[in-house]
């Protein structure tokens, strides 16, 4: 199922498909597979006529937008769809808010700077996250549950975003739920805060913490973190006093998947051309030349030694293919 938009976004760059291609450079994990067929797609009119093909019709297809969360496990045989659809469009406008239609292709913090420096707020707090605006609703960016939405679930493998609308804030309001970004504004001596600033400090955050991938391939957080009952956490607090928690409801926190891994020993640990970034050990990196069995294997090692030692089981957060 594809949404239809009564007005498309045209684009002049002509789609082209190729056969058994490197995917390497189209994956933030700097995975070397091949892909047994790839094409880039810069309009609705290109999806249509891609699917509409033959060729193409009973074979497997993926779509790619930054290719920021996904680990290749091998070749793919099958058709790999670059989703390049760009262009911005407002739909309404008024005193309070905009709404505007940004296509799939475009980097998300592409996007996001786009809106601050308009000054129009509710998403200057999710600056610098990798990856494209269709992939945001899919994975979630921090719009439904945690790390979840109905495009992982119920409408898989269903529909292909080409657009994703908005609505924005013209009069925002500052988020700072975060302490670090508290952190930083108090030594910075910045006491109103306009969402320019915000963006600055998120992305001076991040960048301290996170490896660049493309200078270190990753794909980001490797594990989702785990959401436990009180009684279970409690019962852990006992022998590990210092675990981060954020509660959730009455009956549930969250802890740092960062802090189970580091307290097993894994941060900035390497085996063979992977290994745990030395600033987050949240993040599984590719020193070059990893395979996936490689980073599968060491996935593995640390989800077995987290259950070890406060058995908990943590959930992948990319997506194996």
């Amino acid at each position: 199922m594809i949404y239809r938009y009564k007005n498309n976004f045209q684009s002049k760059i002509k789609m082209k498909v190729v056969e058994d291609h490197s995917i390497k450079n189209l994956n933030t994990f700097g995975v070397d597979v091949k892909a047994k067929y790839v094409a880039e797609i810069f309009s609705e009119d290109d999806l249509y006529k891609l699917l509409g093909n033959k060729e193409f019709e009973n074979i497997s297809k993926c779509v790619l937008g930054g290719g920021s969360n996904i680990l290749f496990t091998k070749d793919y045989n099958g058709l790999i769809i670059k989703n390049s659809v760009h262009g911005i469009r407002i739909f309404e406008d008024d005193d309070e808010f905009v709404i505007i239609e940004a296509g799939a292709g475009i980097n998300w913090d592409d996007f996001v700077n786009y809106c601050v420096e308009r000054k129009w707020g509710g998403v200057e707090n999710l600056s610098l996250v990798p990856g494209t605006v269709g992939a945001a609703p899919i994975q979630n960016i921090g719009n439904f549950g945690y790390r979840d939405s109905i495009f992982k679930n119920e409408l898989i493998n269903k529909l292909v975003i080409t657009k994703v609308s908005l609505k924005l804030s013209k009069r925002p309001e500052i988020n700072l739920s975060y302490p670090a970004v508290r952190e930083e504004l108090n030594d910075r001596k910045i006491a109103n805060p306009k969402i320019k600033d915000l963006r600055k400090i998120i992305i001076d955050i991040r960048r301290a913490k996170l490896p660049d991938p493309k200078i270190i391939g990753n794909a980001g957080s490797f594990f989702k973190n785990p959401v436990i009952r009180i009684e279970k956490f409690q019962m852990l607090r006992v022998k590990f006093p210092d675990l981060n928690y954020y509660p959730v409801d009455n009956l549930h926190v969250k802890l740092s998947a960062a802090t189970l891994i580091d307290k097993c020993g894994w941060k900035g640990k390497r085996i063979g051309n992977c290994g745990c970034y030395e600033k987050q050990p949240l993040v599984l990196v590719n020193y070059g030349g990893a395979t996936a069995d490689e980073i599968i294997n060491l996935a593995n090692s640390i989800k077995s030694s987290v259950e070890e030692k406060f058995e908990i089981s943590l959930e992948k957060e990319v997506n194996l293919i």
